[in-house]
């Protein structure tokens, strides 16, 4: 059968599709042509008006009057002026011409430079994304970049902020090794000194290579909108969390990403070890946690490298102790320890007998310990146990007793933290510089971002258990009494500091020691002896039968108020009572006398 040939029509049309096409096109540039001075004129009166508005909101209220009484008056002269309206609409003409004049220059491509930059890129990724077996290679040398580099943006100084590669399905993207080598090599071409996100879509060998902006310093320590239970850690990227929390920064108020640690029964991660160079922020985190917790529970402070970053905490309602020395940091552990197995008892009795937990062990109780091997070294030089041991009751059973323990220690001690520490402690962060196997063995899992060599004081990396590694800025929390401290800081602090505990509140240690005893005041201190001040029974709850050893600190306070001292019914402390302790040598004997010796009797004291 013959085959037909087409309609005159349909065999045309594509034809005169082209020709209605270039018509329409010529048409168009040559009304453009025509046009062009209109056009320019138009634009520019479009940039004048722009910027009168702009003026207009820039002058403040009280000058708007007067300004708009000298433009009437202006205009009213040009309107009586000869020839004033025509001479005016010329001028507003030219000025209109003269600034519609610049177009605005649109970027369809990178320029020379950025393509030089391209090119070196590609070709330095040749070694990794090809194999000599590949028949149609995507990297070769001396191909063409652009079917290599999907997406790309670079910023002021020429260097990529932005890049989107596509790589063969053959590379080994599923080893850490081998996505290392890469993020490696377009760090040190794309510029040092910034830190970049690395996001490998495995799925479709694709790789984002985008620049981090950097996280803010501008947020101090501040009351945080949080539930009980809740602890901010710090502040991260927009995208890499879900809740928003309303902070106060040097620029007005805001909602800023915030990473969330909660604590409690029912955490999955009830203790945190943070890990940092010297200078690096950790001591700031600590300050910042205790703030965070004094409003909802206790806190205990044992500071290992004795610089009294602390200070400003000891006293305060809330505040257990705050101890510096070997003695007092093993009596408060040894404390803590007993203060956990005693709360894990009272809520079993209670859930025996079907009665809610007593108040006393729900409320949330702090263990804050800074720098252990500090303390661990100088226990082995004295043959005393090490501080971490008595911590192994409250990290394994803390999360059922509502006891948290944070620990902080230095990259160059980490060697010096117990088994049970590391074990225990799955929420982790890292502070300050170091490396990516630095952060991969303190986090488990090496970052996705290239860490920067310089960061400022609080900024690092947060893992909370098996989450992801989330870049971190601490808040602002310096030591309020630090003469380097900035003043706006330095209230800040103090606006969230407790009040102090009056001599009604608590009894001090050493009081008891020295009215039952014949001690004065400071005779302690005066003697060479160390003494630990810590949260103790009152007088009334304690009886010459139930007096605490000398190494272990009271308990908690108990629920009902106590008596006055000079009832009869108070029972004196025995001699052994004081938590009086010298290093390196046993407690002094201290014989009661008859009666209360003098204020101004001198101190007799043995050893």
């Amino acid at each position: 059968m013959a085959r037909r040939p087409l309609p005159r029509i349909l065999s045309s049309g594509s034809a005169q599709i082209a020709r209605s096409r270039e018509i329409a096109r010529t048409a168009a540039d040559s009304a453009t042509d025509v046009l062009q001075p209109l056009i320019t004129v138009s634009r520019g009166l479009r940039k004048l008006a722009a910027t009168a508005r702009a003026k207009w909101a820039a002058t403040p209220k009280e000058r708007r009057g007067p300004t708009l009484l000298l433009v009437a008056a202006c205009v009213l002269v040009v309107a009586l002026v000869p020839y004033g309206p025509l001479l005016a609409l010329v001028t507003l003409m030219g000025a209109a011409a003269w600034k519609g004049r610049e177009r605005p220059v649109v970027k369809t491509g990178p320029d020379d430079a950025e393509i030089a930059r391209l090119k070196g890129l590609y070709e330095a990724l040749v070694p990794y994304f090809s194999v000599p077996d590949d028949p149609a290679p995507l990297f070769t040398h001396g191909g063409d970049w652009s079917g290599a580099f999907g997406e790309y943006a670079f910023d002021e100084d020429g260097r990529p902020t932005r890049l989107r590669i596509a790589y063969p399905p053959y590379f080994t993207d599923g080893e850490p090794a081998a996505r290392a080598r890469v993020e490696q090599l377009l760090h040190a071409k794309s510029g040092r000194g910034r830190e970049y996100h690395f996001d490998w879509d495995q799925e479709g060998n694709r790789l984002v290579m985008s620049v981090l902006s950097a996280l803010p310093t501008t947020i101090a320590a501040q009351r945080f909108v949080t539930v009980p239970g809740e602890t901010v850690l710090g502040f991260t990227d927009e995208d890499a969390v879900q809740r928003t929390v309303p902070v106060v920064a040097a620029d007005g108020t805001e909602d800023a990403p915030a990473v969330v640690w909660r604590t409690g029964p029912r955490s999955a991660e009830p203790h945190l070890l943070a890990v940092g160079q010297p200078g690096s922020g950790t001591t700031s985190l600590l300050r910042s946690i205790a703030l965070q917790a004094l409003p909802h529970g206790d806190v205990l402070i044992v500071e290992g490298g004795g610089t009294g970053e602390y200070a400003c905490l000891t006293g305060r309602d809330g505040v257990l102790a705050v101890e510096c020395g070997l003695s007092g940091a093993l009596a408060s552990l040894e404390w803590a320890a007993h203060e956990t197995e005693r709360r894990l008892i009272a809520a079993n009795r209670a859930r025996q007998a079907g009665h809610p937990a007593p108040e006393d062990t729900r409320r949330p109780l702090w263990i804050l310990l800074d720098r252990p091997g500090v303390l661990g070294h100088l226990a082995a030089a004295d043959g005393r146990p090490d501080p971490q041991e008595l911590l192994q009751v409250p990290l394994r059973h803390g999360r059922a007793a509502q006891v948290t323990v944070v620990v902080a220690e230095q990259f160059d001690s980490t060697d010096t933290l117990s088994e049970t520490v590391r074990s225990h402690t799955r929420a982790r962060i890292v502070l300050g510089p170091a490396s990516a196997e630095q952060i991969e063995a303190v986090l488990g899992v090496a970052p996705h971002t290239t860490p920067t060599l310089h960061v400022p004081a609080g900024r690092g990396y947060a893992r909370l258990g098996t989450g992801p590694v989330l870049r971190l800025q601490v808040p602002a929390t310096p030591d309020p009494y630090d003469d380097a401290t900035s003043e706006a800081h330095r209230q800040a602090v103090l606006a969230l500091l407790p009040e102090r505990r009056t001599a009604a509140d608590t009894v001090a240690v050493e009081t008891a020691g020295f009215e039952s005893g014949g001690l004065e005041p400071g005779g302690l201190e005066s003697a060479g002896f160390e003494t630990t001040t810590l949260k103790t029974v009152p007088v009334s709850a304690v009886t010459a039968a139930e007096a605490v050893p000398a190494s272990t600190p009271d308990p908690a306070p108990a629920p009902t108020p106590a008596p006055p001292r000079h009832e009869p019914d108070v029972a004196p402390l025995t001699p052994v009572a004081p938590v009086a302790r010298y290093e390196g040598e046993p407690a002094p004997r201290l014989t009661a006398d008859p009666g209360p010796a003098p204020r101004h009797a001198p101190v007799a004291a043995e050893g």
